[in-house]
């Protein structure tokens, strides 16, 4: 696939995993395997917030997993993989005002987020996972809505930028 050379190591990891294992826990040792092939580590996966590692496992997090305090303003990197996650989170909690609200705050990853969250849906249909597939196809049919949200707070933050200025 030609978009995955787009994404961070960490999404490349978690895609690979997700498509072997879902969100089941798997050996560790695997996991080290395919970390270091797609050029992270396991530590570097476990400290960009994806994945639970111990005991000799590894797990990826399910979108309830995600903590509803992200800031990915503090993070020193965000992986594509945690930011669509993260918006599936929000969208559950909050709609699309909630997933627009975040959207706005990671500037520049809006299509990969949309193109993963395609690639996943296609890859839970294919593998017969509907409750994963349905969150999503959740995300992709607000996609919209929650492009247009996060366009409204991001005029707002312009304008109150502006504002200051004066």
């Amino acid at each position: 696939n030609a978009a995955e050379g787009d994404l961070d190591a960490d999404s490349r990891f978690c895609i690979d995993w997700f498509q072997e294992y879902g969100f089941k826990a798997a050996e560790f040792g695997r996991a080290d395997v395919l970390a270091r092939a797609k050029g992270t580590s396991v530590d570097a996966v476990a400290a960009a917030g994806v994945i639970q590692s111990g005991g000799g496992k590894v797990q990826l997090l399910t979108f309830g997993d995600y903590p509803a305090d992200w800031d990915p303003d503090k993070g020193p990197r965000i992986a594509v993989w945690e930011a669509t996650h993260q918006l599936i989170r929000a969208l559950k909690s909050g709609g699309e005002q909630e997933s627009g609200k975040l959207l706005s705050r990671l500037p520049g990853l809006a299509e990969p987020i949309r193109q993963l969250a395609y690639r996943l849906y296609t890859l839970c249909e294919r593998k017969g996972w509907a409750e994963e597939a349905r969150a999503y196809n959740e995300l992709i049919c607000s996609w919209r809505g929650t492009v247009a949200a996060s366009e409204k707070v991001g005029v707002k933050h312009e304008q109150m930028r502006l504002g200051e200025r004066f």
